[in-house]
C-alpha cells in the first residue's frame, strides 16, 4: 500500500470570517499543494475541509498519515470522538448536535477509503509542512479580497 504524508492547516479572517485552507500531500518525495478558501465560515470548518481536500486528491487505497495543528481534528479520531457522535446521530452527550457534523460526515467516509492515522503537531512553530499550509490557508484568504 503507498504510503502518503498529508499536512494540513486551515486559518479564518474573523471567527466567523473569510476562510482559508491548506494541505500538502507528499509521495516519494513529490509534494503537490493544494489550497482554498470560503467567504463566510469558521477556523473549525477550514481545519476539517483541509483534510476533507487532500484526502479526495487520491485515486487509490493509501495509508495517509495526516500532520495537523488542529487538536479539534486530531482528537475527533484519536480520542474517538466521532464514533460517540455517529453512534448518538451526530448529537454530543449533553443532546445539541454536533457542530460542523456535515463536514465530519464527509470525513469519516473519506477516512474509511484509506488507512488513515492522525498526527497532533505544534503550529507556528518549527514544523516547515506546517507553517507552509499555514501560508497557503492565509493567501487563500488574501485572495479571497479580505
Amino acid at each position: 500500500m503507498k504510503r502518503v504524508d498529508l499536512y494540513t492547516d486551515g486559518a479564518c479572517s474573523g471567527n466567523p470570517g473569510a476562510g482559508g485552507w491548506g494541505a500538502i500531500l507528499i509521495y516519494k518525495g513529490i509534494e503537490r499543494e493544494l489550497s482554498g478558501g470560503e467567504p463566510s465560515t469558521t477556523n473549525n470548518r477550514m481545519e476539517i475541509y483541509a483534510v476533507i481536500a487532500g484526502l479526495e486528491c487520491l485515486k487509490e487505497r493509501c495509508e495517509v498519515i495526516v500532520y495537523s495543528d488542529s487538536a479539534y481534528t486530531v482528537n475527533a479520531f484519536a480520542e474517538g470522538w466521532i464514533y460517540g457522535w455517529m453512534k448518538g446521530g451526530w448529537k454530543k452527550a449533553d443532546g445539541k448536535p454536533v457542530a460542523n457534523a456535515d463536514l465530519w460526515q464527509r470525513l469519516y467516509d473519506k477516512t474509511r477509503e484509506h488507512k488513515v492515522s492522525f498526527v497532533k503537531v505544534k503550529g507556528h512553530a518549527d514544523n516547515e509542512y506546517n507553517n507552509r499550509c499555514d501560508a497557503l490557508a492565509r493567501a487563500a484568504i488574501k485572495a479571497l479580497g479580505e
